[in-house]
């Protein structure tokens, strides 16, 4: 039997959990893995997905609903518990069900890559007698913070102004994820991530979503601990290295995107004119926030685009859309790489999620930070300290980022000569991230190596 004929009965489930910044990067995966030639199910939690969203589907790999239960993964801190378990239990039984079903099939499973936050899928994947992967959504520094905090290495409440691990850089408190900050404060979602090396011993391949390059010293410690293989940034192939066909977005959007009033808006502005501000899809800014959020670029008086999601609309000063109609642009989504892809995009205001990070990195746009909370605050240490492409705005005894520093670090990434050195910071990534997924790559080889593993087995 040829290669390609082996490689063409593979079938690889991957299961994302339900979060928009979950499936994007492990949906892209499964576009690579498909484009290899293998057989690829992308498994969705029916609680997460509608009608309008399965017609997006990619032709590339097949989408297949799981687990219909009801709820909403963004809860407060007390429902958290109790949705998980039964997310868990409904999702448990229904993969189950999906797998046995192909195993009865022309092509049966043989892999379940599933998200890192999920690590009782290895016990189901072993049950059904599949090979397990782990895969993690955040950078490979937040999760060896998360690793050390759960080898018991942070005291609680966390001592002394600046925290050291090997292979880091040494992180102030407030460059640390919140939940290890604040450990008392959201014991669910901590639990959640720490439980994330649960059995990891028995896990053949764990897959990270970066790249080699960009935490180079993080990612060969941890491979020193773990089978680690980078295969990021795990991003439409039309912004990288453009070998998958038809790859220009995501293909699965839990919200309905502007995307083409945004463009349509950014082709009438200079090059490198635009502010783009937008805090991806869970983050609530508090009304104080907002307000000096907007009056920091009316008073920058550059052109911004704005995404304010429709629950987050009623914060907008009042007026405030009609006042700044011939300098701002709001929508309630987009496709936001096509939007940072765009000529006229001069910066990237942003909470700093690993994903928007990723994206902006890939693009070479610089980035204004306003960390919130979760990796968000280590992300943004990094933008801005290690691979120098961003500002992170101070903020007030409050929390708050007043709308005079917003200001300034508009104008210093816009105008200043620190904003150019960042220019150029970010076309170096952006061409080392290219290098990474391009043909001999080392996330491409990554992904060769697990394919060429899966035949040998």
């Amino acid at each position: 039997m040829s290669r390609e004929k082996r490689v063409g009965e593979i079938h690889i489930m991957v299961f994302p959990f339900p979060l928009q910044g979950h499936i994007n990067p492990m949906l892209q995966f499964s576009k690579r893995l498909a484009s290899k030639g293998l057989k690829v199910t992308l498994l969705m939690a029916a609680s997460s997905i509608n009608k309008s969203v399965q017609d997006q589907a990619t032709s590339s790999i097949n989408i297949e609903l799981i687990a219909n239960y009801e709820s909403d993964p963004n809860k407060k801190q007390e429902d958290i518990k109790a949705y998980l378990e039964k997310f868990k239990v409904a999702a448990s039984q229904s993969l189950s069900e999906v797998i046995e079903k192909h195993n009865r099939s022309d092509h049966p499973a043989k892999i379940l890559v599933y998200d890192s936050i999920m690590p009782w899928a290895q016990d189901l994947a072993e049950r059904l007698d599949l090979e397990g992967a782990r895969f993690f959504t955040q950078s490979c520094a937040v999760s060896t913070i998360y690793y050390h905090a759960n080898q018991g290495a942070f005291k609680n409440p966390l001592e002394g102004s600046t925290v050291s691990m090997p292979s880091m850089p040494v992180l102030g408190i407030n460059d640390m994820p919140s939940f290890i900050k604040e450990m008392g404060s959201y014991p669910a979602s901590l639990a959640l991530l720490l439980n994330q090396f649960l059995n990891l011993q028995k896990v053949k391949w764990v897959f990270f979503n970066t790249f080699n390059k960009l935490e180079d010293e993080v990612v060969k410690w941890l491979a020193n601990h773990q089978s680690v293989k980078t295969i990021g940034p795990t991003i439409p192939s039309m912004y990288l290295d453009k070998r998958l066909e038809d790859d220009k977005d995501y293909g699965l959007s839990l919200f309905k995107p502007n995307t083409d009033t945004c463009i349509t808006w950014l082709d009438t502005k200079d090059i490198n004119s635009v502010v783009y501000v937008s805090f991806g899809s869970m983050a609530s800014l508090g009304e104080e926030q907002m307000e000096e959020l907007a009056w920091g670029l009316k008073r920058s008086n550059g052109y911004f685009l704005w995404v304010v999601r429709e629950s987050e609309e009623e914060k907008l000063p009042t007026n405030f859309v009609e006042e700044t109609s011939e300098k701002g642009l709001f929508v309630s989504w987009c496709h936001q790489v096509e939007v940072l892809a765009h000529k006229a995009v001069g910066c990237f205001m942003t909470h700093c999620g690993w994903n928007s990070t990723l994206e902006a990195l890939s693009q070479g746009v610089p980035m204004i930070a306003m960390p919130c909370w979760a990796d968000q605050p280590t992300n943004a240490k990094f933008v801005e300290d290690v691979w120098e492409v961003g500002v992170r705005v101070k903020v007030d005894e409050k929390g708050i980022a007043k709308r005079e520093e917003i200001e300034e670090c508009i104008r210093e990434v816009m105008e200043g000569e620190r904003g150019n050195e960042m220019k150029r910071n970010g076309e170096k990534w952006k061409e080392l991230g290219k290098e990474a997924v391009n043909e001999g790559g080392s996330s491409d080889n990554n992904i060769e190596e697990f394919v060429a593993q899966l035949v040998c087995s």
